[in-house]
């Protein structure tokens, strides 16, 4: 009879300690936040806007009946005195709960970004338990948050998509913009003497043409979203907006090019050889001379020939050299480009003050205060440029000389 009692009584134990589903998220219950975006009113107010997914339109596309049609995602908005507080806000013009496990993308007026920075939006965000730091970060270039949330587009039929997938090939295949997670801005923002950098997207079109569907049933929209430049932050705050090869040299020297395209002239002819890049690595060194911190950026660099303009020999192994020696000059150029133009800024987003602090940690207590504004500017900075051609695609001889032989 004890064994039995003592049985008993842990089996009641065991039921009461049992948690059962007092946690449950009913899925009819949640709204599925895709993309936030901030901005900040006049009257110095957040303003938030949610990017819901409408889980019915995007499994079946453009829904609805009696020949009318309901886009895939539904927007609403709210402002408060903090994030928190919009977020709560807009409670009151939701039937569900706001859901931000599944945000993958967040998007900063520029107006906020210059005037007040990103330092306190960072602080909200990281500390909310449901949203992912690895969200990717993106600045509204001369546009507001709102327009870029706001806008339809095709062939991705959620637009959060077509941002991070489009940041994600230009990444890949252009150079010109880096996909940064708010994990990476906040490791950079919380570096020592450390510039951050964030890419900007852009609307083109009228914003009010973007937000209706007529724009997802033209063959070329009006209105489209597009990957536009790198912001440069400071403290936070956005100072400068990097295009072209200032764009694409600080990626290099940071180390995040992927791919890209390289043209040089020849024989007369302006940009008559594309380059593609298949193999690249960047490594920056430092040293303390005389107290001065001297950095020394190296480049190794492989790739194909992609095409070809004017009639080129290309299996003489001296004019490869000199395609090899034109190719180590031109991203040589554009590398010093992205120096001079962040020390013109004074913000070290190339990350120089990280490499002198893990060589010389002690050495770098003394200039940690004014890195950005007195040393990083008159830094000594050696570039160094390594580039091979290693093939030339399916064809060795240039079509162009074949036809230029023919023609004798």
């Amino acid at each position: 009879m004890k064994r039995k009692g003592a049985f008993l009584l842990l089996m009641l134990t065991i039921t009461l300690l049992l948690t059962s589903c007092w946690s449950k998220k009913e899925l009819t219950d949640l709204a599925i936040v895709a993309a936030l975006g901030v901005d900040k009113t006049k009257d110095g107010r957040y303003h938030i806007t949610l990017q819901i997914i409408n889980p019915g339109n995007v499994a079946g596309g453009l829904q609805g009946g009696g020949g009318a049609l309901s886009p895939p995602i539904t927007i609403y908005s709210a402002s408060g005195d903090n994030v928190v507080e919009a977020s709560r806000r807009a409670s009151g013009r939701i039937s569900r709960r706001l859901y931000y496990a599944h945000t993958n993308l967040v998007v900063v007026g520029e107006k906020l970004a210059k005037e007040e920075g990103i330092n306190t939006l960072v602080d909200a965000f990281d500390r909310d338990p449901e949203f992912r730091n690895t969200s990717t970060l993106v600045i509204a270039n001369h546009s507001s948050a709102a327009d870029l949330v706001k806008t339809l587009t095709p062939v991705d039929k959620i637009p959060a998509n077509k941002v991070l997938k489009t940041l994600e090939f230009t990444e890949r295949k252009w150079g010109e913009n880096v996909k940064t997670s708010l994990q990476e801005v906040m490791k950079s923002l919380e570096s020592p003497g450390r510039g951050t950098v964030v890419s900007g997207f852009r609307l083109d079109g009228n914003p009010q043409q973007a937000q209706k569907l007529d724009n997802l049933q033209e063959s070329a929209p009006e209105a489209t979203l597009r990957a536009a430049g790198i912001a440069v932050l400071k403290q936070g705050k956005l100072v400068d907006w990097l295009y072209g090869k200032k764009a694409r040299g600080t990626v290099w020297i940071l180390d995040k090019i992927q791919g890209t395209d390289i043209n040089i002239d020849w024989a007369g002819k302006k940009e008559a050889i594309a380059y593609q890049t298949v193999r690249q690595k960047t490594s920056v060194s430092a040293q303390v001379k005389n107290g001065k911190p001297h950095i020394s950026v190296h480049t190794r660099v492989e790739g194909d020939i992609g095409d070809m303009e004017v009639p080129v020999d290309i299996t003489n192994p001296k004019v490869i050299t000199k395609i090899e020696q034109s190719l180590r000059k031109e991203i040589k150029k554009e590398l010093e480009i992205a120096v001079e133009r962040a020390q013109k800024n004074k913000t070290d987003i190339l990350g120089f003050g990280e490499v002198v602090h893990r060589t010389r940690p002690n050495q770098f207590k003394k200039l940690k205060t004014e890195w950005n504004d007195v040393y990083f500017p008159k830094l000594d900075v050696d570039i160094t440029v390594e580039a091979y051609v290693r093939r030339a695609g399916l064809r060795n001889k240039s079509f162009l000389s074949g036809l230029k032989e023919n023609q004798k």
